[in-house]
């Protein structure tokens, strides 16, 4: 069964920088693109950014163009969202998960606090 795990995520200031982590178990990630994902309070879950199988193709939401990275390492079956210039409103739950996420579950996700 696959699972993901997702980590890295926490209290940041206006301005700041954040690395998630997200750690697939089973054999699925190296064969699927995969796709980071939030939920701000009150909103429904969006698209953040998605990668190719291979990482050599990406793709942002507009909101958060030049200021993330989405990058892959299927050696350890690891997905990770390089987060800079975090915004008020960047601050959500950051999940991973295939970029069709109705065949998987969720993971519990980790909260991203954008604050002064």
């Amino acid at each position: 069964q696959v699972q993901f795990v997702e980590s890295g995520g926490g209290l940041v200031q206006p301005g700041g920088s954040l690395r998630l982590s997200c750690v697939a178990s089973g054999s699925i990630f190296r064969v699927v693109p995969m796709a980071w994902y939030r939920q701000g309070p009150g909103k429904q879950r969006e698209l953040v950014a998605g990668i190719s199988i291979g990482g050599s193709s990406t793709k942002y939401t507009e909101s958060v163009k030049g200021r993330f990275t989405i990058s892959r390492d299927n050696a350890k079956n690891t997905m990770y969202l390089q987060m800079d210039s975090l915004k008020p409103e960047d601050a959500a739950v950051y999940y991973c998960n295939t970029d069709n996420p109705t065949k998987f579950p969720w993971g519990q996700g980790t909260q991203v606090t954008v604050s002064s």
